[in-house]
């Protein structure tokens, strides 16, 4: 376990190389994807990989190769295992569900209904997979990007708009649209719209981001929480993953259109969820500036979206340390906080656990592969804007973007390592 008095280089270092293992050590054998979560214990039995989670599994694996703890052989190796389970696997439309069985490749269901696609989970994975692509360039290499590309153009985006004004979250080869939840309002979702709209065999008309995303009554907000406006969003920014998951590509800095500046949006919604910690209203034991980060993870009941609304006393170390890019003193403050509690509850194979209440002496007995991989991919971009650099340079990103009407100083330069 790394040390809360070593220097913040080393302490980066040891803390995103231990939880890269949960993508690596930890993935599933038969599929090289991300296990959806793993136990502390090791327990091996568990045969659900999750789809977004493989996207932020393939992200850490670049991350891996440039510092070197993996060969770029091996890591080839391991993204065509994962290719060749990912074009077998259950799709409909081009798109992935939510879970998928990682011997199999059958789809897991989420819920009743949900059995299907999950169109934002087939974007995240797509987030990380073109990062790939773009960072994997070598002449030798090409097969890797043509694969990718393969099933990048099957995913048909405009059939989940059912030709109306939005996206469609959801849907299901026995219940069809019955879950009926549009992708729409501030929340972690702008990636399936940049992707949906960069599509060269099924893109969506631009102007449904605006009449579906950006028209909701949950987009705008504009009120001061804990003294900072929050320009988007629920009241006092909802769960920090908002600011994370589709950030983990798109570069936030300078990323602008006619709605938002989305740097400064993450940044007033990370120092929104760190004043309603420092200031803890509710009085909960442990909180303060070393220690704050509300967003979506296990508790000690179940599995929950913790939110400066939503407010139960559980600390999530990712909301923390995946917001280094915006607040990078409070985050650093955060992570040497952590390192002060018990070693053997709080790290261990893949780097911190899921979460941990004080207030309540419950520490998570697991890990959870969307909170494991945004940590190693914001702490990435915190450092070197590696991930942010990739992605930004794929034609998938500026003609997403140019499409949809944004600015950003990565659209004024041509994208050199773009694929056709």
């Amino acid at each position: 376990m790394p040390h809360a008095n070593w220097n913040d280089d080393s302490l980066l270092d040891a803390v995103t190389r231990q939880t890269f293992r949960y993508f690596w050590d930890g993935a599933h054998p038969a599929s090289g994807c991300a296990r959806d979560r793993q136990k502390t214990n090791g327990d091996p039995a568990n045969d659900i990989v999750a789809v977004g989670g493989t996207g932020f599994g393939v992200m850490a694996i670049v991350v891996a190769v440039e510092r070197g703890w993996i060969s770029r052989a091996d890591a080839l190796e391991r993204l065509d295992q994962m290719l060749s389970f990912l074009e077998r696997a259950e799709r409909h439309h081009g798109a992935y569900p939510h879970f998928l069985n990682g011997r199999t490749g059958a789809a897991i269901p989420f819920s009743r209904q949900d059995d299907g696609v999950d169109l934002v989970e087939t974007a995240l994975l797509f987030q990380g997979l073109i990062c790939a692509q773009i960072y994997f360039d070598r002449p030798e290499e090409t097969r890797l990007g043509e694969r990718i590309d393969d099933l990048w153009q099957a995913v048909n985006w405009s059939w989940f708009t059912r030709g109306e004004r939005h996206l469609t979250w959801h849907w299901s080869p026995n219940y069809g649209w019955d879950i009926n939840l549009r992708i729409s309002g501030w929340n972690e979702c702008l990636i399936a719209y940049v992707l949906a709209a960069s599509s060269r065999t099924h893109p969506i008309d631009p102007d449904i981001y605006h009449d579906g995303f950006v028209a909701s009554p949950s987009f705008r907000n504009g009120r001061l929480f804990h003294g900072v406006e929050l320009p988007l969003g629920v009241d006092f920014g909802g769960p920090l993953f908002f600011a994370h998951y589709s950030f983990c590509g798109l570069d936030p800095r300078g990323l602008r259109d006619r709605h938002a500046d989305y740097w400064e949006q993450n940044l007033r919604h990370a120092r929104i969820n760190h004043a309603h910690c420092v200031a803890n209203p509710h009085g909960f034991k442990g909180y303060g500036p070393d220690c704050w980060g509300l967003t979506a993870s296990h508790g000690p009941r179940r599995y929950g979206a913790h939110s400066p609304l939503h407010d139960i006393g559980v600390i999530t170390p990712s909301a923390a340390l995946s917001s280094f890019p915006y607040l990078p003193d409070e985050a650093i403050c955060a992570l040497r906080g952590f390192l002060q509690r018990p070693a053997h509850r709080i790290w261990g194979r893949f780097g911190f656990v899921d979460a941990f209440s004080d207030d309540r002496n419950w520490y998570a007995r697991t890990y959870l592969a969307v909170d494991q991989g945004p940590i190693v991919a914001m702490i990435e971009n915190h450092r070197t804007g590696l991930l942010w650099r990739l992605f930004m340079r794929s034609r998938q990103a500026q003609e997403g973007l140019q499409s949809l009407g944004f600015r950003s100083p990565w659209l004024a330069a041509a994208p050199d390592a773009a694929r056709a």
